[in-house]
C-alpha cells in the first residue's frame, strides 16, 4: 500500500491546477451523457436511443479521462501540459462560438437539442486536445533535433580542431623527417667517403678480411641511405603529392620501362602488356607505384629470367590494374604483412631492398581511395592488384584508352 500511495502521490505531483481541467471536462461530459440518456429514456421510453446518446456523448468524456491518465506517463514533459489544456479549452470555446453565431444568424432558425450541443462541444474538446498533443510532440521533436544539431556542431568543431592538430602534426612530422634525413645523410656520406678513401689509399696494404669489412660497411651505409630516402618519400605522400588530374597509365608505364631499361636488359626481362586506362590521380605517384611493382617483380623473379604481364580490367566505375610475375612467390601468411613498413619476407642476403617499397605503394593507393592486394603462392609467382575507383570520362565504351601505336598485346623490353 505504501508503494501504491507513493506512486499515486508522484503521479499527482506531475499535475497542477491547470492539468485538472482535462479530467473536469471529461467528468462534465460524462455527467451530461448520463443526464441526457436518462432524459431520453424518460421522455421517449426507447432504451436504444438512450444508450446511443450515452455512447455518443460519454465516449468523448471517457477519451478525455484516458488522456488525463495517459499524459503523466507519456514522454511529454510537464511544461507542455498547459499548452495541451489550453488547446482543449480553446476547442470548446471555438465550438461554442460557432453554435452561438449559428443561433444568432439573421433569418436562420436553428433548434439545437442538448445532445447536439453536447456532442459538438465534446468534439471541439477532443479536436483541441489532439492539436495540443500534436503540437507538444512536434515541439519535443524540434528540441531533440536542435539538441542533435548542437551536438553535431560541437562534434564538427572537435573534428575541425582534430584536423587542424593533425595537419600541424603532419607538418611537424614532415619537417622532422626532412631534417632527420638531411642530418643523417651527411654523416653517412662522410662514412662512405672515408671508407672508400681508405680502400683507395691503403687497399694494397689491407688483407682480404679488411677489404671485405670495408665493403660490408659501405654496403650498410648505402642501404641506410636508401632507407632514409624511402622514409622521407613515405612521409611526404600526403603533404607533397600533386593535385589530381587525368593520367594516362599507358604513358606512365612507358616512362617506367624507360627508366628501368638497363635493369630490364641486364636481367633479360620480358614484359607483356595490355592496354591501360586513363584514371584520375597524381601522375608522379603513379609512376612511383608502377616502378616499385615492376622493379619488385624483377627482383623476386628467382633464377629464371623475369616474365611480367601488366593488364587492366573494368568493373563498373572501378579499374583493376594487375602486375603478374612468375617469380618465387609469397607465403599466404605474408600477403598482408608485406605492405607494412620494414616488413620483409626474405633476408637481406636473399633479396635486397629497403623494405619500404610496397608500404609506399599502399600509401599511394590509399591516397587515391584505392586498394592494393596480392595473390600469391610460394614458388608459383605473384599477382599484385591495384583498384582505382575513378576513371576518365573521355574513355571509350570499354573504358580503355588505346594509343594508335599500341597494337600488340606483348612488348619485348
Amino acid at each position: 500500500m505504501v508503494g501504491n500511495s507513493s506512486g499515486f502521490e508522484s503521479y499527482l505531483s506531475r499535475l497542477s491546477r491547470w492539468h485538472r481541467v482535462v479530467p473536469a471536462l471529461g467528468i462534465v461530459i460524462l455527467l451530461g451523457a448520463i443526464w441526457k440518456s436518462i432524459h431520453t429514456l424518460s421522455s421517449s421510453g426507447i432504451l436504444l436511443e438512450a444508450i446511443l446518446d450515452f455512447v455518443l456523448i460519454g465516449s468523448l468524456g471517457a477519451v478525455l479521462l484516458y488522456i488525463w491518465l495517459w499524459l503523466p506517463g507519456s514522454d511529454i514533459p510537464v511544461r507542455f501540459y498547459p499548452r495541451i489544456v489550453t488547446r482543449a479549452v480553446g476547442g470548446v470555446v471555438v465550438m461554442a462560438v460557432v453554435l452561438v453565431l449559428r443561433v444568432l444568424h439573421p433569418g436562420v432558425t436553428v433548434d439545437f437539442t442538448f445532445g447536439t450541443q453536447a456532442v459538438l462541444l465534446a468534439i471541439g474538446t477532443i479536436a483541441g486536445l489532439g492539436i495540443g498533443v500534436y503540437e507538444a510532440q512536434t515541439l519535443i521533436q524540434a528540441e531533440v533535433l536542435e539538441a542533435r544539431n548542437d551536438q553535431l556542431k560541437r562534434t564538427e568543431e572537435r573534428l575541425e580542431e582534430a584536423v587542424t592538430e593533425l595537419e600541424d602534426s603532419n607538418d611537424r612530422l614532415e619537417q622532422f623527417a626532412y631534417a632527420a634525413s638531411h642530418d643523417l645523410q651527411e654523416p653517412l656520406r662522410m662514412v662512405t667517403s672515408y671508407l672508400r678513401l681508405i680502400d683507395n689509399r691503403y687497399g694494397d696494404e689491407l688483407d682480404d678480411d679488411c677489404t671485405e669489412f670495408i665493403e660490408f660497411a659501405v654496403d650498410g651505409a648505402d642501404r641506410m641511405r636508401a632507407m632514409i630516402d624511402g622514409l622521407l618519400e613515405y612521409s611526404r605522400v600526403e603533404t607533397q603529392g600533386d593535385s589530381f588530374e587525368a593520367v594516362d597509365l599507358e604513358a606512365v608505364l612507358d616512362d617506367v620501362l624507360t627508366d628501368l631499361q638497363f635493369k630490364i636488359d641486364e636481367t633479360d626481362t620480358e614484359i607483356s602488356r595490355e592496354p591501360l586506362p586513363t584514371v584520375e590521380g597524381d601522375g608522379r605517384q603513379f609512376q612511383q607505384l608502377f616502378q616499385n611493382l615492376v622493379s619488385n617483380a624483377i627482383d623476386y623473379s628467382g633464377d629464371e629470367p623475369p616474365r611480367i604481364h601488366v593488364s587492366a580490367t573494368r568493373d563498373g566505375s572501378e579499374w583493376t590494374i594487375s602486375v603478374r610475375d612468375e617469380g618465387i612467390g609469397i607465403d599466404a601468411d605474408d600477403t598482408d604483412r608485406i605492405f607494412e613498413i620494414f616488413q620483409r619476407c626474405h633476408s637481406i642476403e636473399e633479396q635486397g631492398g629497403s623494405g619500404i617499397g610496397l608500404a609506399l605503394c599502399k600509401r599511394i593507393v590509399e591516397r587515391h581511395d584505392g586498394e592494393i592486394r596480392v595473390e600469391s603462392e610460394a614458388g608459383a609467382g605473384s599477382t599484385f592488384f591495384v583498384v582505382f575507383p575513378h576513371c576518365d570520362d573521355s574513355a571509350d565504351a570499354s573504358g580503355v584508352v588505346t594509343p594508335p601505336e599500341r597494337t600488340n598485346a606483348t612488348a619485348r623490353k
